[in-house]
């Protein structure tokens, strides 16, 4: 399965697997995203169901904390910021507010921001605690 994530993406929605093994996994799918830092996950207690059913999880950025990039206004927020959309969704049944925040992220990042991480030509380069208000300055926007 690793290999086939990283040819045909596309070909998967949700991968549910044991915690080391989906580790692996994410740290493999990050680099198609760009970096890890815009990968948000999730360890659920069960399976949502269909129409709102909430679940007990666990949510992180699939870096964890970051320590080597603390206090140095560097690390990535987006991550972290999508996986408050995915406790939104998935324990709390708020899918409008999901929504919201998910739809922030995509019009910053097609207004050009970027974190160091993601940067490219073009772009406008921006620390944590810029791109995180950029972010919160569009929710509800």
């Amino acid at each position: 399965m690793p290999v086939r994530l990283i040819q045909r993406p596309a070909d998967f929605d949700v991968l549910v697997t044991e915690n080391m093994f989906g580790d692996i996994l994410t740290d493999e799918a990050s680099m198609l995203a760009g970096s890890m830092g815009m990968l948000p996950s999730a360890s659920l207690a069960g399976v949502p169901e269909t129409g709102g059913a909430m679940t007990f999880g666990m949510y992180e950025p699939i870096h964890g904390s970051a320590p080597r990039r603390a206090g140095q206004d560097m690390a990535n927020p987006i991550a972290t910021i999508l996986s408050c959309a995915m406790m939104l969704r998935y324990s709390l049944g708020l899918d409008l507010g999901a929504g919201a925040i998910e739809k922030a992220v995509i019009d910053v990042l097609e207004d050009g921001y970027r974190t160091y991480d993601i940067m490219g030509d073009g772009k406008s380069q921006v620390g944590t605690k810029q791109m995180g208000e950029l972010i919160a300055r569009r929710i509800g926007a």
